[in-house]
Formats: structure tokens, C-alpha cells, sequence
């Protein structure tokens, strides 16, 4: 039998043959031992070759086993911890009144500003509450809401405002059903800080629409230990006085104060005294004076946090969501910590010279000192630059100059609605124009005249009287929007006044104080950026002054 010239795996090599047991060849010449079938080189090498690799195969299997494992647990553990902070959340329903406003147009790009009402309740029912602030004697009253600021973010998220209405004002409150209890609650005139009672959040906000006209998306709430925990995970706020001063009781009553005690100048608080100086009254002299340390605070906090950086760093962000899912109580729509998140991110970008502290206008109330009225000339300029979404401040980019291409056709007009029958749609004509001075005499008369001589023959003028600022189109069903939006259309109304209201029993046009005269709709140019009232008191993001302090409480 003729030998095969390939030894068999793991064969010794014959002697004296010159090779060397799989090693590089020897000097002189020598030749390589062949390969097996397999392509290895035959003889004992290969067998330690495929012992050391299959080591690192078993070590890389092990080093991919552990990462596996820990990106799972990672991933189960930030899960769990997920969970663990939507679990913190309490939510409500959004609206317990009814106030018939509408969301605002989206723009051309399809974004909404955002409007969200944040309320401080005074709530002394929880052991800790009671703590910080005091008051045994209102342990089981409804709650009141002495702080309260509407946080607007403009569409194209470039600015930013808040808006606070001093607890004592006196407004309209709509009747409100409690949705914890089922109660109702009679419309009413009385202070805004009341209306938390009359039907929890969903009723301050419906108080706030009907204020202002203006489409309030959500509502978030903090009491006094919430606003401790807040202040301590932010790690501290810097606040500065130009005096000595201790909020304590009040000269002469032995009563009230927060009990701030600070020396002159910029102090970092946190915690209870971060507290103390939100709860400040006596000794910034007014609700006003309390309601501006509150948007010194708020200024301070947001500069503080964007030169921290801490929208985008996890560790600060985790102890931040852990702090607010713990704190606030928020409407139901927004009950989750990633809709929390994206609603803190918002407001990430917007620069601080970008954002605007106001207080809405106010003046003393007829035959009562210790009241407020809104001051219905300047407030309505605010009300109007909220609901036209122009930035309170005058740091934005110039407008186009004369001359610019104008918007496409497709981008700058709104949708039309579906051509409708006028002849065919019944409308209700309310005069509203009662509001500030006596009614007009006959405005429904007139304006339902107007709608006739248009086509729409079935509209009539009601004999009620509705006092309303604006001028607004209310329909009660879907099926009833492009009708509404016809008839608004016919008499130059905006889009943005047409509402859907359950209450009314028909379109309904209810001629508001804005239009006391003529048959044509006034067209109004949008108020220009900054062009709010000295009387707002405003303060911008940038703003590092201090507050003064009333002379009896200074040290």
C-alpha cells in the first residue's frame, strides 16, 4: 500500500525528517510541516492554538453574557423607576366649569402656544403643611389658591411669560361642579383665590377662561411642602433684599408673617426659607409687592438652572422629576412623567432675556380697600397679546421690513369652512355690549339686521342681555362648527372667536363690548411686542435687582 504523504492529526513527526514539531522553519532550509485536511498545521501547536482560542471565544461569550445582563437590568431597573414616578403623580379633570373659550389657530407650521395655569395652595390639611405655615383655625376649609400665574410658551417656542392675579381680586366665577364630590357650586362674583374651593383646579381654571379669553391647556398645583421639596432638589435660589428685613407679625395683631429673616443683599434660600420668602406679604408691602419677590424668585431659579445645565443633566433631572412627580398635582391630561418632561423642555430653550415676569393690572375695589378689581383698559391689552400670542418682550427679531414677500397663499390663510346654506341656518343675536358702561341699545336688533341682509333670514335678535368683552359665536355640536364659522365669516369675525359651548342651545352670536357700534366687525391690529402697560410691572428674565423692604419690618 502506497503511504499517504499527510500525516494524521496529531502523528509525531518521523525522525530525523529536519522538521520541527509545527514551529517557523529552521535555518538551513527546512521544510514546513503540511497542513492537515482541515488547513491547520498538524502536530501539537495547533492543538494549543485551538485551546487559547477557544478561551477567548468562552471569555468573550462571558464578557457578552454580563452586558447583556446589565443592559437588561439597566433597562428593568429604569423601567421600575419609571413606573415608581408616574406613581407619584396625582392628576385631576382638567375643567370642572364652563367657560366656552376655544384653543387658539396653530400657525403656519402647525404649533399652539401652551398655556398653563400654576396654582399654590394654602392648604393646611396635611401635617406638614400645618407645619410650615401655620393657621390650625383653617384645618378642613376648602383650600384657597394665593398663588396663582398663567406660564405662556409662544408657538414658534421663542418666549416665554407668566401672569399673576393677586389673590383679592374680585371676579367672575363660573358655576363649577366639584369632581371629587359631585357638589355644585352657583356662579358668582367673589376673590379668584376662592374658586379652588368651588370645584378644585379644573374650576380656577375655568375662572381664569372666562377672565381672560384666552385657552388655558393645563393646571398644575403646589402646597407648602411641595414648594420645600422643590426648593431643595433645585439646590437653593438666589434672592436679594436692599434692607434688613423679618416678616414677622404684623404691628399690633400678634398675627401673621412668614417669619423671613434675611440681612441686606443676595442670599441663597432653600427649603423652608425658600418658603417663607414666596409667602411674604406684610413685608414687601402688598400682595403686589410679594406677587414681584415671587417672579424675582422665578427669574432667579430658571438662570440658575440653564447655567447648571441641568435639562440635560440625568443626575440633576432625576432629582428634579423625583421632586416634582412628588409636589404637584397636575391636570389629568398631562399625568405622566414623559409628558411632564416635555413640557419642562419647552421652556429649555427659550433665552432668559426671552422671558417676561408680569402682574396683571389691578385697582383698589369700589367701597372696599382691601380688594382688587382688574383695570379693564390695561388688562385687555394683556389679555389680547396672550391671545394673539405676541411676546411680551421686545428682544425678538425685528419684523420683516416693508416690502418682504408676503406668506405664501397656502401658509397665511386659514381653512375655510364647508360652504353652507345660510337661509337654512337658525342664529341667535345676544347683546353683550354691557360690560365696563350701559348696554347699547338695540345691538342684537342691529346685527341680526345685518346677518338678514346677508341670506342668513333665519337669524333673530334675543332680548336678553349677556355682558360679554368680546365679541363671540358659540354653537353647541360638531355638527354645527362650519356653520358657526360661516356666520362669522359673513359678519368679519375672527375664526379664533367661534367656541363650542354645551350650553348654547343654538349658533349663537353675542355681540361683546368690543363692538358697541356699526354693522361691520372692527378689525384690530395685533399689539406690538412689549407694548404692555407700565401698570404690569414687568420684569424681565435678566432682571437681577432687589426687593425693598417696608419699614416696620426691617432689622
Amino acid at each position: 500500500m502506497r503511504h499517504s504523504s499527510v500525516q494524521g492529526e496529531g502523528a509525531p513527526a518521523p525522525a530525523g525528517d529536519g522538521i520541527s514539531g509545527g514551529g517557523p522553519a529552521a535555518p538551513g532550509g527546512t521544510v514546513p510541516q503540511p497542513r492537515n485536511g482541515s488547513g491547520r498545521r498538524a502536530g501539537g501547536g495547533g492543538g494549543r492554538r485551538r485551546t487559547a482560542r477557544s478561551g477567548r471565544r468562552r471569555v468573550l461569550r462571558w464578557v457578552a453574557s454580563v452586558l447583556a445582563l446589565l443592559i437588561l437590568g439597566t433597562a428593568a431597573a429604569g423601567y421600575l423607576y419609571y413606573r415608581h414616578l408616574n406613581s407619584n403623580i396625582r392628576s385631576g379633570q382638567r375643567m370642572s366649569g364652563d367657560s366656552g373659550v376655544a384653543k387658539a389657530e396653530a400657525d403656519s407650521a402647525g404649533r399652539r402656544p401652551i398655556n398653563i395655569l400654576m396654582l399654590g395652595s394654602d392648604s393646611r390639611d396635611k401635617p406638614e403643611n400645618l407645619d410650615l405655615g401655620g393657621g390650625w383655625d383653617t384645618v378642613g376649609s376648602p383650600a384657597r389658591a394665593d398663588v396663582q400665574m398663567l406660564i405662556h410658551v409662544s408657538a414658534d417656542r421663542k418666549n416665554a411669560s407668566v401672569t399673576s392675579v393677586p389673590r383679592d381680586t374680585i371676579v367672575d366665577i363660573p358655576e363649577c361642579t366639584d369632581p371629587k364630590t359631585g357638589k355644585k357650586h352657583t356662579a358668582g362674583r367673589a376673590t379668584i383665590d376662592q374658586s379652588l374651593g368651588r370645584g378644585g383646579a379644573g374650576c380656577t381654571l375655568a375662572t381664569w377662561e372666562k377672565l381672560t379669553n384666552v385657552y388655558i391647556d393645563h393646571w398644575m398645583t403646589i402646597d407648602f411642602s411641595g414648594v420645600v421639596r422643590m426648593a431643595d432638589a433645585i439646590g437653593g435660589v438666589d434672592v436679594c433684599v436692599n434692607q434688613n428685613v423679618f416678616d414677622t407679625s404684623e404691628p399690633g395683631s400678634g398675627t401673621g408673617g412668614s417669619g423671613l429673616k434675611l440681612k441686606a443683599g443676595t442670599t441663597r434660600v432653600q427649603g423652608e426659607q425658600a418658603l417663607q420668602w414666596l409667602r411674604t406679604r406684610h413685608a414687601f408691602g402688598s400682595d403686589m409687592g410679594r406677587a414681584k419677590a415671587q417672579h424675582m424668585y422665578m427669574n432667579s431659579m430658571m438662570r440658575g438652572l440653564k447655567g447648571q445645565n441641568a435639562f440635560t443633566d440625568l443626575p440633576r433631572l432625576t432629582a428634579l422629576a423625583e421632586a416634582a412627580t412628588k409636589s404637584l398635582e397636575v391636570s389629568e391630561e398631562i399625568g405622566s412623567v414623559k409628558k411632564l418632561l416635555d413640557l419642562a423642555l419647552l421652556v429649555k430653550d427659550v433665552p432668559v432675556n426671552r422671558i417676561t415676569m408680569t402682574t396683571i393690572p389691578v385697582l383698589e375695589a369700589p367701597g372696599d380697600k382691601n380688594r382688587l378689581v382688574v383695570n379693564p383698559a390695561d388688562a385687555e391689552k394683556m389679555w389680547t397679546m396672550l391671545r394673539k400670542d405676541v411676546a411680551l418682550d421686545a428682544n425678538g427679531e425685528a419684523a420683516a421690513p416693508e416690502g418682504s414677500p408676503a406668506p405664501s397663499a397656502s401658509a397665511a390663510a386659514p381653512s375655510q369652512p364647508p360652504a353652507a346654506d345660510p337661509s337654512k341656518i337658525g342664529v341667535q343675536v345676544v347683546n353683550g355690549t354691557g360690560v365696563g358702561a350701559a348696554p347699547v341699545a338695540k345691538r342684537a336688533t342691529a346685527i341680526a339686521g345685518q346677518l338678514v341682509s346677508k341670506g342668513f333670514t333665519l337669524a333673530k335678535a334675543d332680548s336678553s342681555l349677556t355682558p360679554e368683552k368680546l365679541t363671540v359665536v358659540r354653537y353647541a355640536t360638531d355638527a354645527q362648527a362650519a356653520e358657526a364659522q360661516a356666520v362669522a365669516a359673513a359678519l368679519g369675525i375672527p375664526a379664533t372667536a367661534v367656541q363650542k359651548a354645551a350650553g348654547a342651545a343654538r349658533i349663537t352670536v353675542v355681540v361683546g363690548a368690543d363692538w358697541r357700534e356699526g354693522t361691520a366687525f372692527p378689525q384690530q391690529a395685533a399689539p406690538e411686542a412689549g407694548s404692555i402697560p407700565e401698570s404690569a410691572d414687568a420684569l424681565n428674565g435678566t432682571d437681577t435687582s432687589c426687593m425693598d423692604v417696608y419699614g416696620p419690618y426691617r432689622w
